[in-house]
């Protein structure tokens, strides 16, 4: 391809925005909008004159900057004297509260110029967080191990946050800059090249992002605009204003991120963070509209959007009468990993008690497994409430199922992973179901090869909040299992989420993949993996609701069935326990997997048995 052409490609791929710096043929244009402030001022990194933006109304200060090209670092001047940084800063080369830099989006050539992405029904995800994933904790470190992952079977990945946030390490849920990735991961080139290359080996990238608060330390809109309001409340203190007066433009701020992400770093799709706590009473939820414009903006791409919603709202998961997604494509299915996860370590207290009576466990495991949610508008005793909406209208793709995820490691006291509470036989239990459920499966890093590293809540914060975040996270704790469990660690106990030691500590050791005991999980996963890929991912494409059933065998035992998009039943028989399970029904179909054993009209122990039957396709 001609350079010419690539160039024209990149500018396509490079979404302007209402917001922030944009490059332009002979200028810069700088805008800002800052309601709270009558006059705003540029100041240029190495020039002693600041610059005044000119007002536009509407709280809109605006000004076009001849010889302020890429490379250029700027902060804006409040009447105050206050400075900080653009809040649509592309880019933080020292820190969340330094010099922003002016970035041409389309100085970056891709060569990725005819991927569209893939099918939702093609995923196999894998969560990974970049500043942990390798020892370098960079966007490079990170690209130079996407032939494991591809060699995996790995058909998406999904970056936790990258907002820019304060400090050198952080989970990334304490971003308060919605356009700039991290500065600790690389620069923006080196994003663009890491999914460039994901794409090479036909893998998508997704983002999570977080739309419902800001971190702590470096969010400098309040002081400008009315970026919060007191109508509404979250847990993280006042909720973002998405409904009350100057909404509108904080709307279209998380509406142009949202954009900008997908658009100018070519990426797949988004993973939006607890979508439940985003408090919105317009006509028209911001949710809605999020979905509506980032779907809008390539339709001739596949674009998948993911929520996490304790709610279990089926609302926002609707498909038209095309069986295609209305607003957002699938949910993060945490009722699957409690009852798989509470089944497989016994652990029965904190929220995992809801899950705790034997009677009901598997016809709730059945029911996820079948229709999604366990919990569809049934009485939560340890929440106080009723909670989901019916979900058996929903496609099984509708839902992410996992055995680990980054919740479910790091809020735990220790951050252990699964591999560290449960016997083997059982983890294998728990990775056949899950690989080759109908529902999309999402693998957490390292998992594929039982990696021994924590993964802790690690936050970096300014000397005077580390105490404060020590306590405020030993709270936190004390509504997790754990806490519950005299047997298990104290809350005291937990590392200090402030240490660059804790942070180290969750780093992945990829020279462990020259084990003997971790290659074998690793061929386990692969194993798994390449007969989704072989077996269950053809039959997905125009998989229905009200498709599936399921049946309880005995309290640790279950047989689900799902009627596939071709038309072909897919059998689970599941006995999740160190006891055999009889009086098992006929077993029908023929054999895909058998983790355990079975015989006549009886399940081993920890015994996972797929079978398809094919004749009423």
């Amino acid at each position: 391809m001609h350079q010419n052409s690539r160039r024209s490609t990149d500018i396509a791929r490079a979404h302007k925005m209402r917001f922030g710096a944009e490059v332009r043929a002979e200028t810069t244009r700088f805008k800002l909008w800052a309601p709270r402030c009558k006059s705003i001022r540029l100041k240029l990194k190495g020039r002693r004159k600041l610059l005044d933006l000119l007002p536009q109304g509407d709280g809109w200060h605006r000004l076009e900057v001849p010889d302020a090209g890429p490379g250029t670092r700027y902060k804006y001047v409040l009447p105050d004297g206050t400075e900080i940084a653009d809040p649509a800063s592309r880019y933080q080369p020292d820190n969340v509260e330094d010099f922003s830099e002016v970035i041409d989006p389309t100085a970056f050539v891709w060569t990725d110029t005819h991927w569209v992405g893939r099918p939702w029904e093609e995923a196999v995800i894998y969560e990974l967080h970049v500043g942990t994933f390798t020892p370098a904790g960079t966007f490079a470190a990170a690209a130079q191990h996407l032939d494991h992952l591809a060699a995996l079977g790995i058909t998406a990945i999904q970056l936790m946050p990258l907002a820019e946030f304060y400090g050198d390490f952080n989970w990334g849920y304490d971003g308060v800059l919605w356009f700039a990735p991290s500065s600790a991961y690389g620069r923006p080139e080196d994003m663009k090249a890491f999914v460039d290359a994901a794409h090479q080996r036909a893998m998508m990238v997704f983002v999570d992002v977080v739309y419902n608060h800001f971190g702590a330390t470096g969010n400098n809109l309040p002081s400008i605009a009315p970026i919060f309001t007191k109508a509404h409340k979250s847990p993280w203190g006042e909720a973002i204003n998405f409904d009350g007066k100057g909404a509108s433009v904080v709307r279209e701020l998380a509406i142009e991120s949202a954009l900008y992400w997908v658009t100018e770093f070519n990426l797949d799709g988004l993973r939006f963070d607890a979508v439940h706590t985003i408090a919105d009473d317009s006509t028209t939820h911001i949710l809605e509209i999020l979905a509506a414009r980032v779907l809008a903006s390539r339709p001739q791409r596949h674009t998948h959007l993911i929520v996490e919603n304790s709610e279990n709202q089926e609302r926002w998961l609707k498909r038209n009468s095309g069986l295609q997604p209305v607003h957002y494509t699938a949910q993060w299915n945490d009722d699957m990993h409690h009852l798989l996860h509470s089944a497989a370590t016994g652990e029965n207290t904190g929220y995992y008690s809801d899950f705790d009576n034997l009677r009901s466990r598997f016809d709730k495991l059945g029911r996820s497994l079948a229709e999604g949610f366990a919990y569809q508008g049934e009485f939560k005793k340890r929440e106080g409430m009723a909670r989901g909406e019916p979900s058996n209208g929903l496609p099984a793709t509708a839902f992410v199922t996992y055995i680990q995820d980054h919740d479910q490691i790091g809020n735990r006291i220790m951050g252990d992973r699964i591999t560290e509470l449960a016997s083997p036989d059982a983890i294998k239990a728990l990775i056949s179901v899950y690989l080759l459920s109908p529902q999309i499966p999402m693998l957490f890093m390292g998992e594929e090869w039982a990696a021994k590293q924590p993964f802790p809540f690690f936050s970096d914060v300014p000397a005077s909040l580390r105490q404060i975040t020590r306590e405020g996270r030993q709270e936190q704790l004390k509504q997790t299992p754990e806490h519950e469990d005299p047997k298990k660690a104290d809350v005291s106990e937990t590392a200090d989420p402030t240490s660059p030691h804790t942070f180290a500590s969750a780093k992945l050791d990829w020279a462990a993949l020259r084990q003997h005991e971790h290659r074998d999980w690793l061929n386990y996963y692969r194993t798994l993996i390449d007969l989704r890929h072989m077996e269950i991912v053809p039959r997905l494409v125009r998989m229905e609701g009200f498709s599936s059933h399921h049946q309880v065998l005995g309290d640790n035992s279950v047989l689900v069935d799902w009627r596939l998009g071709d038309g072909s039943i897919l059998r689970l028989y599941l006995n999740l326990c160190s006891e055999a399970q009889e009086d098992v029904p006929p077993i029908i179909g023929r054999r895909l997997w058998l983790q355990g054993f079975v015989d006549e009209h009886r399940l081993g122990p920890w015994t996972v048995l797929w079978t398809i039957d094919v004749t009423g396709a």
